[in-house]
């Protein structure tokens, strides 16, 4: 399930140091099966990257739970909670990973603006990845000295107007209170879950129950390709993606080219769900293959 972008750089890294990448099993829900993962996650692993939060199927991984496995193997676990970190509350220490990485373009803020964190420990062991100003502490003609953290990993100018932006996100959705925007993306979810159902020849994909999952729903109408959706979609005003998501092995377990995926932050009302539902009647107009109850 996971994003392009917490899949190719493992790919490019297990050619480079002749690793072996190996997946986790998904059950019918699009859950991880975690006693396959228990038998997977042996003496040989080295690393286990995971996301929290699917950003297709919406899925929560228990990623305490995962953590656990890694680090009675000595592996440690990476995080990838560009999904979840805007849209929940979280806990490094709870669940106890070794790094957590996010980006900002999903929780209010500019686009190329992330963040990792890190274990301390780890990150003073790790060498710099750029080099040039500000991550050093002396530079002589023989050798250079590296700076402390964080300063050793933030190699030349940053990027200053996007990450004060960035601060500004943070303290809003501070002010708000991740634990009611969760509240609120459960039951959004769970009263679009409910009206997507009435629709036959649809199929949803990932858990049930809103409790286990973020507030993306991906789904296809029968005989109707995702993208003809979106473009019915868009010229009623609803705004949805529609595409392989960055996810396209996981498209290929799903045995389908692409999907239609609804997305719910804290700006998205009820009505407009309705809205959502009455463009799908539209579209059954349209295309002419759905009928409903």
């Amino acid at each position: 399930m996971e994003h392009h972008s917490n899949l190719v750089p493992w790919q490019v890294l297990a050619q480079e140091r002749e690793a072996k990448l190996v997946f986790l099993e998904l059950t019918a829900e699009g859950e991880i099966d975690m006693e396959a993962a228990a038998k997977l996650i042996g003496a040989r692993t080295r690393i286990v990257a995971v996301t929290q939060m699917s950003n297709v199927l919406g899925t929560i991984n228990p990623i305490k739970e995962l953590a656990a496995l890694a680090h009675k193997q000595g592996a440690i676990i990476l995080v990838d909670g560009a999904q979840s970190v805007p849209h929940m509350q979280i806990s490094v220490q709870e669940m106890d990973a070794d790094f957590v990485a996010f980006s900002l373009h999903k929780m209010l803020g500019p686009t190329g603006v992330g963040v990792l964190w890190g274990k301390k420990d780890i990150l003073k062991a790790m060498p710099p990845y750029m080099y040039g100003g500000d991550m050093i502490a002396s530079v002589s003609r023989e050798r250079s000295r590296y700076n402390e953290l964080p300063w050793k990993f933030e190699a030349g100018t940053p990027n200053i107007g996007d990450v004060i932006a960035s601060a500004a996100a943070f303290e809003y959705l501070s002010e708000l209170g991740l634990e009611n925007v969760r509240e609120h993306e459960v039951e959004i979810t769970r009263y679009a879950l409910n009206r997507l159902r009435e629709i036959n020849g649809i199929a949803i994909y990932g858990p049930k129950d809103p409790q286990k999952r973020g507030g993306v729903i991906s789904f296809n109408m029968k005989d109707i390709h995702p993208h003809d959706l979106g473009q019915i979609l868009s010229d009623a005003g609803i705004a949805i993606r529609a595409g392989h998501h960055c996810c396209q092995p996981l498209m290929k377990d799903l045995q389908v080219m692409g999907t239609a995926r609804a997305s719910f932050y804290i700006y998205n009302t009820f009505e407009e769900v309705d809205m959502l539902l009455a463009a799908l009647r539209e579209a059954d107009k349209v295309m002419g293959n759905v009928a409903y109850r």
